[in-house]
């Protein structure tokens, strides 16, 4: 019946961010969660939304998050969270691409952001680097100006995938990621843990 699984990034093949973001807000002082509900905020337009897009180089992020944090009533640079947004792969994950990319087609479709700055790739480390590499096929927010939950990003994969939507799984950690693939017709999986 399925003929392609597609998957999230962060949150899914690795820990998710928020994790991370906790842990910055406890070293802080900040109440838990507050990053994500300044992302939450103007979620299409604002700085992470820009950035994702390629919209604003990683000083205007710097800039335009601060400018949120502040009116959210909080001192946390843009570049500050950056430094913690990916997490460690999970293996469990990576395995299961695996067994999963011996049937089916595999595509990735993950919100990030380009590499600025002299920090080239920084995120990335040779775990990453491995599990991106088992995808067929990669679609890239910062590459290609879209992001999820845009629709029209689902609809690339599975053009380039050669797959109908209703042929299709798609997981991610965020539901309001998750309702686009389902209103295409594909079967989605919020994953909240790795096993």
């Amino acid at each position: 019946m399925f003929e392609a699984v597609i998957f999230d990034f962060g949150g899914v093949i690795t820990e998710s961010p928020f994790e991370a973001f906790n842990r910055l807000e406890s070293e802080r002082g900040i109440p838990k969660d507050t990053i994500r509900r300044i992302n939450a905020t103007n979620p299409h337009d604002n700085a992470w939304a820009k950035f994702e897009r390629s919209e604003i180089d990683l000083a205007g992020f710097d800039v335009a998050f601060a400018a949120e944090a502040r009116a959210a009533g909080h001192d946390l640079p843009g570049r500050d969270v950056l430094a913690c947004l990916y997490g460690a792969v999970r293996p469990a994950m990576v395995t299961a691409l695996r067994r999963i990319g011996a049937q089916y087609k595999t595509g990735c479709i993950t919100n990030n952001v380009k590499s600025h700055d002299g920090a080239e790739n920084a995120w990335r480390n040779r775990a990453v680097d491995e599990a991106m590499a088992l995808f067929q096929h990669v679609i890239e927010s910062s590459k290609v100006g879209i992001r999820k939950p845009d629709p029209r990003i689902y609809r690339m994969m599975t053009d380039a995938l050669g797959v109908d939507p209703r042929k299709s799984i798609y997981l991610d950690d965020l539901g309001i990621n998750l309702k686009p693939a389902r209103d295409m017709g594909m079967t989605t999986i919020k994953v909240e843990a790795a096993a």
